[in-house]
């Protein structure tokens, strides 16, 4: 099944390249194992996110379901992630769940987009830091969000603003329930110390069987305040009804930026978690297709109820751990947890609330990525200032803005080291031939004729550089020797130049020619040519003027000299 151009999901590819059954024994397995892991993270992400325990469940089926299928990669695992809890909750909390509907399906909508436009790669172009610090910065929030259930506090509720949750929590300090906050740090040991004993069960689920049967035992006991999710929610299995919310036009300006938020967080996750996938199992993904299968998740999604997906990276390296290599183990993981909500349901209500916020305290110290942020610490300054402004950007006011601000602080940091690379020398004397590659004849030293300067460019002609050009081109009516009649720019070293290079190049021709200083060009690439032309520059400058290398330009120099005598 092709859509259009390279637009195949890999299922198709991978089912038509000697699918056996030994191979689908090893992914249905993985699908078992996968779905299993998922169950608990689905739900804590539900909850977390404002929504609730089923909506995290049927985002992990339907959404999980169709990026195996329509995706670009052969073992990514999709469904909910604990880095759209921040802006889900946000959302949630100013539009209500109406809201998230058409923010997720509008994010489906642009990640679509994304990919038909062929944006795959160029998302991966978003600097490091940026991704550490909000992603830090999303570990931080999570945590913070986590304290009131994981002590068991008694409050109302909970400002959204990061500082001042931690001084209602230093309000309550005398609510706190010690059976909670035993039974959420006997979940955090349980997860840490499971692998120990044995990598194929999952941790977390491990920790919700035990603590929920503790739980149990001790309101058996006469135990009291332990608060479950069915304290807090109505647990159903019933199948959802697809809705379709009231869509305005003012509702879609107010949600297009945090949509767009999603749809960003969903296509950086996605892909790097495919990238990482690629380097275990020794296969390339699509990364334009796997934009397209993320935005028909997220268009469909939120259809039943459901939360924004993406790929998950600690799910999709179960999978691959345990076995998958085809997007079958993905298929195989929606149907355990379909069959999971449809039977077992019920029992979620069970679950102690500290438990779940135990295991998001783990998901939160995974997110934190402390030894890469510790890294980039010792990096560049401006790496560092985009990490810290990023990250607290991110706790202290929200990731919307944190992204915003950093991509903007990168590129202008960008601009400014590529403004660094660029310089510009002055010849005046002679070229020695041996450390040039354009000049052609004569292999001795070609002599600069007085009255002709040449400055050569070393790097891409862009606004950046302009002023320090015309600074280093000094007085255009200068005197005596330092007049120079010829001027000769130098440019085969430079490999591409913008309309500000290119304005700025211009004028300046401009005000030689006012000067009755003539300017020769030498060695212009083709593309720069092209730049140049479409300009109008060879008209400014006199096609005669515009030379393939500093040989005729030298030449051309002196008969400009010649003319003028």
């Amino acid at each position: 099944m092709k859509i259009k151009g390279d637009f195949t999901p890999k299922l198709f590819t991978t089912l038509k390249n000697g699918y056996d059954k030994k191979t689908l024994v090893q992914d249905l397995m993985a699908g078992v194992i996968v779905g299993i892991v998922a169950l608990p993270l689905a739900i804590a992400f539900g909850i977390a996110s404002g929504a609730s325990p089923e909506a995290g469940i049927l985002t992990a089926i339907v959404a999980g379901f169709l990026i195996s299928f329509f995706g670009g990669s052969k073992v990514q695992i999709g469904g909910p992630t604990g880095a759209f809890i921040v802006i889900v909750y946000g959302i949630i909390q100013e539009y209500g769940m109406s809201g998230l509907m058409i923010a997720t399906f509008m994010a489906g909508a642009f990640l679509i987009l994304m990919g038909v436009l062929h944006l795959g790669t160029i998302i991966k172009y978003i600097p490091y830091p940026i991704v550490v610090g909000f992603t830090s910065g999303i570990a931080l929030t999570i945590f913070a969000t986590q304290i009131k259930d994981l002590f068991g506090m008694q409050i109302e509720n909970v400002p959204a603003d990061f500082l001042d949750k931690w001084v209602v929590y230093g309000h309550h300090l005398d609510t706190i329930n010690w059976w909670a906050l035993l039974i959420g740090v006997c979940s955090i040991l349980i997860i840490i110390f499971t692998p120990k004993v044995s990598r194929r069960i999952p941790g977390s689920l491990v920790a919700i069987v035990l603590m929920t049967l503790a739980a149990l035992g001790l309101k058996a006991l006469g135990v009291e305040g332990i608060e479950t999710i069915g304290d807090r929610f109505s647990i159903t299995s019933a199948l959802p009804q697809p809705e379709v919310p009231k869509i305005t036009w003012e509702t879609v300006t107010h949600l297009a930026q945090p949509a767009m938020i999603i749809a960003m967080l969903g296509a950086i996750e996605s892909l790097l978690s495919a990238a990482v996938a690629d380097g275990v199992i020794g296969d390339r993904h699509n990364s334009n297709q796997e934009l397209v299968a993320q935005g028909i998740a997220n268009m469909v999604s939120p259809l039943i109820g459901g939360i924004p997906a993406t790929g998950a990276i600690a799910r999709t390296m179960t999978n691959i751990n345990n076995g998958g290599r085809t997007p079958v183990a993905g298929i195989a993981h929606a149907i355990v947890l379909a069959l999971i909500y449809l039977f077992l349901m019920p029992l979620v209500q069970y679950i102690p609330m500290s438990c779940l916020a135990g295991i998001l305290v783990v998901v939160a110290y995974n997110m934190s990525e402390w030894r890469s942020f510790r890294a980039i610490l010792r990096n560049p300054k401006s790496d560092i200032i985009v990490l810290l402004v990023t990250f607290f950007l991110t706790v202290i006011f929200d990731l919307t803005v944190a992204i915003e601000v950093g991509v903007i602080i990168a590129c202008l940091l960008c601009m400014k080291r590529m403004a660094e690379t660029t310089n510009v020398s002055v010849l005046s004397d002679e070229i020695d031939p041996t450390a040039d590659t354009d000049i052609q004849g004569n292999l001795e030293h070609l002599i600069i004729p007085e009255g002709v300067k040449v400055y050569e460019i070393n790097g891409p002609y862009f606004f950046g550089i302009g002023n320090k050009f015309e600074e280093m081109m000094g007085d255009m009516g200068g005197r005596g020797r330092n007049r120079a009649k010829v001027r000769i720019i130098r440019m085969r070293k430079v490999p591409f130049i913008d309309s500000t290079g290119v304005h700025n190049l211009s004028n300046m021709c401009r005000m030689c020619s006012q000067y009755g200083v003539k300017v020769v060009l030498s060695g212009v690439n083709p593309n720069v040519m092209k730049v140049l032309e479409n300009a109008g520059m060879d008209e400014v400058v006199g096609k005669e003027n515009i030379c393939s290398h500093i040989s005729l330009a030298l030449e051309r120099a002196e008969k400009i000299l010649n003319e003028e005598l």
